[in-house]
């Protein structure tokens, strides 16, 4: 935003304009987070593992093994926004222990939102869980270690 003024002599002045700050675009990131689903998903190691999952991406750092960033970790609301759009199966809360037909059938992002909040996420089962994964994925991923508790 430019302001403009009067110097001391009367000369009008103009600022100049604030640096631009470059993040990733959140197109990319989301696209990367689908591959590393992807990889997940058609290795098997969701199955059996979808606390892990949920544990990873929601407090871990994700890498590939070139280095390059995938996720630093995501809210819960973005969680749930991913698993609507890849079409996670909604079966995989069952592992949870939760039955489908009890969360929100119609609205699938309040779906997955509901699971996440009942899932324990950060629970000593879940860092375990999300350690498995993170050993299940290393030929392709660098998972970061579990956030220490307060």
């Amino acid at each position: 935003m430019r302001r403009e003024g009067k110097s001391a002599g009367g000369i009008p002045t103009v600022a100049p304009p604030a640096p631009l700050v470059v993040e990733p675009e959140r197109g990319l990131v989301m696209d990367r987070l689908r591959e590393f689903l992807d990889v997940v998903k058609e290795q098997g190691h969701a199955t059996g593992n979808f606390l892990g999952l949920l544990h990873v991406l929601i407090g871990r750092r994700i890498a590939t093994t070139e280095g390059e960033d995938v996720s630093k970790g995501l809210s819960w609301r973005d969680v749930s926004s991913l698993l609507k759009k890849v079409r996670w199966d909604r079966e995989a809360v069952r592992e949870l222990g939760l039955d489908p037909d009890s969360l929100s059938p119609r609205d699938r992002q309040r779906y997955w939102y509901q699971a996440i909040a009942q899932a324990g996420v950060d629970s000593s089962a879940a860092v375990t869980a999300g350690d498995r994964l993170a050993r299940a994925v290393a030929f392709a991923y660098d998972i970061g270690p579990a956030p220490r508790s307060v």
